[in-house]
């Protein structure tokens, strides 16, 4: 009787851990090929954003003691664009003083340009289609695999997919390692075969799990579903603090549109927040009563309320458009996310409709700030080292993957690894950690579902699938 407790015991551990090894497996098979193209354009987001710039404004001029009037330099950048029907939108102040000045100009087809201005002679330098190179095709495939929003719930699925799969192989690797943190970072002793790749693949996850949960996180705020109809709602600047309606008549109804494309320029935590309107009562002191708003005005009252190095100028849309000055770390405008500082300025009384900062996000909103700059290494020249480093890990992670299968698998079969004699302690807490993933990302639950059903209905059923996933 109790050698027959003893075997039955040691066959559910066996079953448990089966289990959990398997929904690693079956988590990997569908991430992997999708974590390597992530990494890879994250890479490619990274280089480029160093060498050119994001928005391409590393145009170089020679520095001299005078500065053309900012109104000066707008009209020459009009002026190369569409000096009948464009319009000026958008100015981003050099990031040093041997850099040009950068101006997006629309036409009158809406069509945007992107003018390269010297600021010492106004003289326009460089012309280029705004977000139309090398790194921002790498930013729409890494944003949605230029599927669109199939594309995006696919990486939405993923991201929480990779969420479970870093869970499940925490605990496999912790079990293997005898149940000790310290041997979870370091490689085991042997020396070859599949034990080497699953020591390296192990130890390097280990690594590197808690930077791509960060990264899974801050990447699904942005995502349809979860980021867009749970989290991001609720994490909103609220607009009531400056005093504008529900639902303001504004040009511009959210801080959101000012994006315009899927490069985001708006800090996270204010896309959804309506934009406050001008031609109200409302406001606070901004530029003197009687001095005219001109854009030098704007960028004077900018740099003395504070607003140094690189930042943004947003010209009004429409009647009740406002004068915008935004600096942020998720623009590269800045290293730090926590001076993040977006300021609202009424175009025809000069007052200052909305100044806010990161201390007035919420505290999922300062998160976002934080890990989106730490996401796209804009924290300075560490944070680029270190997502380089990540990314080459997380390439590895998935190729050891593959090649740990391979190298396991029995000819013609064993898709899923079997895994007899081994224990699993505290099931339970590994039970409850795939079931919250579940419940707190739907897309992960859908697809846990669907592959539970899958996996029961042909491994149980048809002989063929079950020789060939067993």
């Amino acid at each position: 009787m109790s050698e027959n407790t003893t075997a039955t015991t040691g066959n559910t551990a066996s079953q448990r851990y089966f289990t959990i090894w398997r929904w690693h497996f079956y988590a990997g098979i569908f991430v992997a090929p999708l974590l390597m193209v992530l990494a890879i354009t994250g890479l490619g987001m990274l280089l480029f954003a160093s060498i050119e710039g994001r928005d391409g404004e590393y145009v170089y001029v020679a520095p001299a003691a005078q500065v053309q009037p900012l109104s000066q330099q707008a009209q020459a950048a009009l002026n190369k664009v569409d000096a009948q029907n464009g319009k000026v939108i958008q100015y981003l102040v050099p990031r040093a003083p041997d850099m040009a000045a950068i101006f997006r100009v629309d036409n009158a087809e809406g069509k945007a340009t992107m003018v390269a201005v010297n600021p010492y002679t106004a003289e326009v330098v460089k012309t280029y289609p705004r977000r139309q190179g090398i790194y921002h095709l790498m930013d729409e495939i890494h944003g949605d695999m230029l599927m669109g929003t199939a594309g995006d719930y696919l990486l939405e699925t993923a991201a929480a997919l990779t969420v479970l799969m870093v869970l499940t192989g925490w605990y496999l690797w912790w079990t293997t390692r005898r149940r000790s943190v310290v041997k979870m970072l370091l490689p085991g002793r042997t020396k070859e075969g599949r034990s080497l790749w699953r020591s390296l693949h192990g130890m390097f996850g280990t690594y590197v799990s808690l930077m791509l949960l960060v990264f899974c996180i801050s990447g699904m705020a942005w995502a349809g579903i979860w980021g867009g109809k749970m989290v991001q709602s609720w994490s909103q600047f609220p607009a009531g603090k400056w005093g504008v309606e529900p639902n303001p008549e504004s040009t511009v109804p959210t801080h959101g549109d000012l994006n315009d494309g899927k490069t985001k320029d708006i800090p996270w935590a204010l896309e959804l927040t309506p934009m406050p309107v001008s031609g109200t009562t409302l406001g606070e002191d901004g530029i003197k009563a009687g001095e005219p708003l001109t854009f030098e005005t704007i960028d004077r009252f900018a740099r003395e309320k504070g607003f140094t190095d690189r930042y943004q100028i947003y010209f009004p849309k429409g009647e009740k458009g406002v004068w915008t000055i935004n600096r942020d770390s998720m623009s590269y405008d800045s290293p730090s996310p926590t001076a993040d500082r977006t300021m609202h300025i009424d175009q025809y009384s000069g007052k200052v409709l909305a100044d806010i900062k990161f201390d007035d996000y919420n505290w999922f909103g300062k998160f976002m700030a934080v890990s989106i700059a730490f996401h796209i290494g804009t924290m300075g020249v560490w944070s680029i080292a270190l997502n380089v480093v990540f990314c080459l890990l997380v390439i590895f992670l998935c190729i050891s993957g593959y090649v740990m299968w391979w190298k396991r698998r029995p000819s013609g079969s064993a898709l899923c690894p079997p895994a007899q004699g081994k224990t699993l302690p505290q099931w339970t807490a590994a039970a409850v950690g795939l079931f919250v993933v579940a419940l707190i990302f739907p897309t992960a639950a859908a697809a846990i579902v669907l592959v539970a059903l899958l996996d029961w209905l042909l491994v149980s059923r048809i002989g063929f699938f079950k020789k060939l996933l067993k």
